[in-house]
């Protein structure tokens, strides 16, 4: 059993994150004692979007490219329309969600999140959510889609919306504590 307190969790972000499904698991995961990391592709304050308009800027700790999987515990994937959009055709990006998939840590995605999920081929034959408007996409990508507010399925958690956030990071808690997942390769 692991102990939150002596984790690292990366959550990786760009400028459309939507707010709450960054800061809410990021400030609930370090009140429950994990050190969490922000890193963007420059490295630098990205920009929130909070429902219909801009919201406020989230401090980046360090580069996507930077980034070293193995440092880490857990991967967090924040939704909202543009940030995953972005990311799952930014190779830096794309590299470390294959890197924590390959190893059998937690990954965790909201919302428009598992598009990354989609796009590193880790979801066919698995069990998974998503917001409902990429229902269709998460199932093109092989996954049974799940209407629940946290879907686990061998250490990938999937949630839908910003209304699930807190089953969603207490579902990343659990997990972290269960341990890391001998995951095989998505059928």
């Amino acid at each position: 059993m692991a102990d939150i307190a002596n984790t690292r969790i990366l959550i990786i972000a760009t400028d459309g994150f939507e707010q709450s499904e960054l800061e809410v698991p990021r400030d609930k995961l370090r009140a429950a004692g994990a050190k969490v990391e922000v890193a963007s592709p420059e490295g630098k304050d990205i920009r929130g979007w909070d429902k219909t308009d801009w919201g406020r800027p989230a401090p980046s700790d360090l580069r996507i490219a930077d980034a070293k999987p193995e440092n880490y515990t857990a991967l967090v994937i924040p939704g909202g329309v543009i940030n995953p959009d972005k990311l799952r055709v930014d190779e830096n990006a794309m590299r470390v969600v294959k890197a924590f998939l390959q190893s059998g840590k937690i990954v965790a995605a909201v919302c428009h999140g598992p598009w990354l999920l989609a796009q590193a081929d880790a979801l066919r034959g698995r069990k998974a959510t998503s917001y409902n408007s990429i229902r269709k996409d998460i199932e093109n990508a092989g996954a049974q889609w799940v209407d629940q507010e946290v879907v686990v399925d061998n250490g990938i958690i999937t949630s839908r919306n910003p209304g699930d956030l807190d089953a969603f990071t207490a579902k990343i808690i659990e997990e972290i504590r269960e341990g890391r997942h001998q995951r095989q390769a998505a059928e």
